[in-house]
């Protein structure tokens, strides 16, 4: 066996890290690295493994590997709220490090095969259990690694993102096996012959099947005319200073600089309106008659622009309901999209999947202090009411999925709307908060995926960089640039077929975090047993 003395393993951890980070999207894009990327931190669990050291080496190991790819992934959450990316960096890598933890005490408690196994159905299981509790941070999926190569994984239509995951830990766990066996056991090359086919297969049929389905496949025409607007105003300055009627009025004159009486759709970015408003109000307001006369000029086009929403009730309505200082009652706050058509009725659709530490505060249901503690600590209004399900914005003949901002990366949740009837994606955001980083780079390009796995034509509104427009292969297009003032139109074709990731979910990421969660327990009881006969 070869010897890694204490330097060499923490220099391994490191390359782990390394090649995590320069492999995903815009902080290196070095895509192929990811199939490699575990295989130095696989190299000294193994290690410690075979030396008897105590375990809680590959726990410090591991946390060095997994603190490098969320830091150097998503350094940029520092510009929106420096405490809470130092909170998100610690708590993320500390799940990831869990994760690997229990493959290797799955691995050292149950058996090897057992263990490497185990590594495939604790990663898997933790993504899908991570999109859906209160501190979610899904972003580091490590199937969003494909997101800027949507040519390579076609078949997201059927496995969802997860899928991509699945793929990546793969092929790491065999060239980390043909690896040892090389180097550590000493095997000739000759009898790798199996597993080099074995590794072969499973990079070289999915992504086989991945680009003849790319190179094939068709959209059914069903075109609707699309215009979406970029107003490129300051999130730190002009925002939320200046009026918001002015703002509205300037977003006006981009829309009437491009639509035409053949646009169906006007697409503006999240909080558009930016000065909180009853709804219920809404339709005796200045903003309510200033997009109805844009309406009127282009012979009822429908809008669909995003805004700070709040709601009245007499009494408490959900955890976000917060007494109203203003007279009796409760008061909630929404980050809301608003569609109007040719009725007068303004529909309203509040965010759902709200960001942990600024638009959501976690498990202030059991522990209802710390609600009163984000406010006290510069807060404006806790966490922000969400609608319960998923919904879609019903025209006459149309369905709309609006998805704001950090919904984006929840395929489930994309993909419930969808099987709700939605026909069109349409994502309203503000990436301004980043600055020019790599954060709103990859967040535009995770849209990709759920143009994928949904089968459906996506419009993007982004208050600046990047708006644009993305047809069912994943394909970006019309794409504007950061902080530049822009407004894009395309016809994009509608879809009311559903896939089978539409149909039935995370299919592959329910399965595994099932069996997952029985085999932690298997590992304890085996852990248990093995310390009781010891003693």
């Amino acid at each position: 066996m070869i010897n890694l003395q204490k330097k060499h393993r923490f220099i391994l951890s490191i390359l782990s890290g390394i090649l995590l980070v320069i492999s995903f999207p815009y902080t290196g894009s070095l895509t192929p690295l990811v199939f490699i990327a575990f295989v130095p931190l696989l190299l000294v669990d193994s290690y410690i493994t075979a030396k008897r050291y105590r375990s809680r080496k590959v726990f410090t190991h591991a946390f060095i590997t997994f603190l490098i790819y969320n830091v150097g992934t998503t350094w940029w959450v520092a510009y929106a709220d420096l405490n809470g990316a130092l909170l998100a960096f610690v708590a993320n890598t500390l799940l990831m490090t869990l994760v690997f933890y229990m493959f290797h005490l799955t691995k050292k408690y149950v058996g090897s095969k057992e263990g490497y196994l185990s590594l495939l159905i604790y990663w898997v299981g933790f993504e899908y259990l991570h999109y859906h509790w209160e501190a979610s941070w899904t972003w580091l999926s490590l199937g969003n690694t494909f997101s800027i190569v949507p040519s390579w994984v076609q078949w997201y239509s059927y496995s969802g993102a997860l899928g991509g995951s699945f793929w990546i830990l793969c092929i790491n766990l065999l060239i980390y096996r043909i690896y040892q066996n090389l180097w550590i056991k000493g095997e000739s090359w000759r009898i790798q012959t199996p597993l080099w086919i074995v590794t072969g297969a499973f990079f070289v049929i999915p992504m086989t099947i991945s680009l003849i389905t790319y190179a094939t496949y068709t959209e059914e025409k069903n075109p609707y005319e699309v215009v979406a607007i970029q107003p490129n105003i300051d999130p730190y300055e002009a925002k939320f200073t200046a009026p918001p009627m002015q703002q509205l009025q300037g977003m006006g004159e981009l829309i009437l600089s491009k639509a035409t009486k053949n646009t169906d759709l006007i697409l503006a970015p999240e909080t558009a309106i930016s000065s909180s408003f009853d709804e219920d109000a809404f339709k005796r307001m200045g903003y309510y008659a200033y997009l109805k006369s844009i309406q009127e000029e282009l012979g009822g086009t429908s809008i669909c622009i995003g805004a700070s929403t709040v709601k009245f009730f007499d009494k408490v309505n959900s955890r976000s309901s917060r007494l109203h200082n203003g007279g009796p009652g409760y008061i909630e706050y929404y980050n809301t999209s608003i569609y109007l058509n040719e009725t007068d009725q303004p529909q309203f659709i509040h965010k759902s999947k709200l960001v942990p530490g600024v638009e959501s505060i976690p498990f202030s249901d059991i522990f209802p202090f710390l609600e009163d503690v984000a406010i006290e600590n510069g807060g404006t209004s806790g966490t922000l009411g969400s609608e319960p399900y998923p919904k879609v914005f019903v025209d006459k003949n149309v369905r709309l999925a609006p998805v704001v901002c950090y919904e984006s990366i929840y395929g489930g949740w994309v993909a419930a709307q969808c099987r709700n009837g939605a026909q069109l994606i349409c994502i309203a955001t503000n990436d301004g908060w980043w600055d020019e980083t790599p954060g709103y780079k990859q967040h535009c390009s995770f849209a990709s995926l759920r143009a994928i796995e949904n089968r459906r034509s996506i419009a993007r509104s982004a208050n600046t960089g990047t708006s644009c427009f993305v047809n069912q292969r994943g394909d970006i297009s019309q794409a504007t640039e950061w902080w530049e003032q822009d407004v894009i139109k395309a016809t994009l074709n509608l879809n009311s077929k559903q896939t089978f990731f539409t149909t039935y979910g995370n299919v592959m990421g329910r399965s595994f975090a099932f069996v997952a969660a029985l085999l932690i327990l298997f590992t304890f009881v085996k852990r248990f047993k093995k310390y009781r006969s010891s003693t």
